[in-house]
């Protein structure tokens, strides 16, 4: 079933119902939403797109961008979200990548997406009004295509179906309880799986009102509590809400759930909002080519430090290094299997050849244990990505780049501890004699082709970068050398 036909099932017999509540006051209801997702699904087949063509968005957080995405679901077409802060070089990548057939995107950006055919803004200027029948698709059909990065420094597409979609949303509806009357304040970004997938489908499978945050500011969010029952964040998010002084158990009265992931949750953090709100966070784990894999417990212990246990219908698994299943306490590799697991990488056979096992699972490229009661804690990374801000980063993407910089002879990225971000990255330079390098000059150069959440907060420069007998760069020496960079 096509995803959003599955989502209006439920949402439909509350049409008069308020959807969507923005920041300036306007309300959209669940007709609205049906109206406005249809208008963006005539105006994208009358441009003559087809099936399975892709839509890129590179916009900012809105009501529009909803309906955008719903209108693709409805047309059949694969929406392709990226971040916002994503430069011109990255973008020229993932229009060669992808070949959108359309893009949205802000107006000062439009020379990035060259080369797409058609290149628009988004709004009730565009197309026209009048209903739509969704088109029917295959579970296995491809709703969306997610860019997530990889140890060789270029993003794979990730395939993501409405399957896929459709049975994830249905487990975590489940799962998290949702029952009439409960109110989401939504303030991810719709870029991510976390607040375009995981937030957004389980609140229109209950037909919610979803108190839309255009980003995260933590009074703005604290302020909206009283009316809400349900928050979804990043770790970040909770360790900003706790330096609120307002944040007590009266600000959270009304509140029954608040959900974690994204990037590990500190377990301090776990325990300080327990104490000064009365609410345990419940923490999940998923990643963009699985969707959600396991969830703390609604009802039962909900276990600091850990990520719970995998959701109904998906197979959680730890092993060797020749995929041989390990027991309770012994630490491997985590796979998953499932109706949630992606179709495969766009146009990287190769890779889907090595990411999963001939049983089919995937290979996350986490490392994780399960305890004695069948909860999953993940304890590192076999790859060495940072999470920054709930953000995946991947060193490689940066070191090439760095590389490139004239002066630079070789470099290597990490990820260090971080008070707020959880995770910060760092690069350690090592420069050609004479090359007169600045840590501000190489940051600049970063920041003008990455996405700040992927620029490097600090840069050191050494004369030679630790290795192994193997000439492995031992990252691990680096982060416990160099600590924490300063905020």
């Amino acid at each position: 079933m096509n995803l959003y036909a599955l989502l209006a099932q439920r949402f439909a017999p509350a049409a008069g119902a308020v959807c969507l509540e923005l920041e300036d006051g306007r309300l959209y209801t669940y007709a609205e939403l049906e109206r406005e997702s249809a208008r963006y699904a005539r105006w994208l087949t009358g441009l003559g797109l087809e099936r399975g063509d892709r839509v890129a968005a590179q916009i900012d957080k809105s009501a529009e961008n909803v309906f955008l995405y719903l209108g693709c679901l409805r047309a059949g077409l694969v929406f392709l979200p990226l971040n916002t802060a994503y430069q011109r070089d990255e973008i020229a990548y993932f229009v060669a990548d992808a070949e959108p057939k359309a893009a949205f995107c802000r107006h000062e950006s439009r020379e990035w997406f060259a080369g797409v055919p058609h290149v628009l803004a988004p709004g009730p200027a565009g197309g026209t009004a009048g209903a739509f029948e969704t088109r029917a698709a295959r579970a296995d059909e491809l709703a969306c295509l997610i860019y997530t990065s990889g140890t060789t420094g270029r993003p794979k597409g990730a395939m993501i179906t409405h399957g896929n979609l459709g049975s994830n949303a249905l487990a975590l509806h489940a799962a998290w309880r949702f029952a009439p009357g409960d109110v989401l304040v939504h303030a991810l970004p719709l870029f991510h799986v976390h607040g375009l997938f995981v937030a957004l489908h389980t609140a229109l499978l209950n037909a919610s009102r979803i108190v839309f945050h255009s980003r995260f500011e933590a009074s703005a969010v604290l302020r909206a509590l009283p009316r809400a029952s349900v928050f979804m964040g990043v770790p970040t998010y909770y360790v900003r809400l706790l330096a609120e002084p307002g944040l007590d158990r009266q600000a959270c009265a009304g509140m029954r759930l608040f959900v974690s992931g994204s990037a590990p949750l500190a377990v301090d953090t776990f325990e300080a909002f327990r104490s000064r709100t009365g609410h345990t966070i419940l923490e999940r784990y998923g990643m963009t080519e699985t969707g959600m894999n396991t969830t703390n417990p609604y009802d039962g212990e909900r276990r600091g430090g850990t990520v719970g246990m995998p959701l109904p219908g998906v197979e959680v698994r730890v092993v060797d290094d020749g995929d041989a299943v390990l027991p309770a306490g012994a630490t491997g590799h985590v796979q998953v299997r499932g109706p949630n697991v992606m179709a495969g990488y766009w146009k990287r056979p190769d890779k889907n050849h090595e990411e999963f096992t001939a049983d089919r699972f995937f290979r996350t490229g986490d490392v994780g244990c399960f305890d004695e009661r069948g909860y999953l804690s993940i304890v590192g990374r076999a790859k060495d990505m940072v999470i920054s801000g709930g953000y995946n980063v991947y060193p490689r993407e940066i070191e090439m780049l760095l590389d490139e910089l004239p002066g630079v002879r070789e470099s290597a990225v990490f990820g260090v501890p971080h008070a707020d971000f959880g995770e910060a990255v760092m690069a350690a330079i090592v420069p050609q004699p004479g090359a007169g390098l600045t840590e501000a000059a190489v940051i600049a150069h970063a920041k003008e082709r990455l996405a700040n959440f992927k620029v490097p907060k600090r840069v050191i420069f050494l004369a030679e970068l630790p290795r192994n007998t193997m000439g492995k760069v031992l990252k691990a020496e680096l982060r416990a050398a160099y600590g924490t960079p300063p905020r």
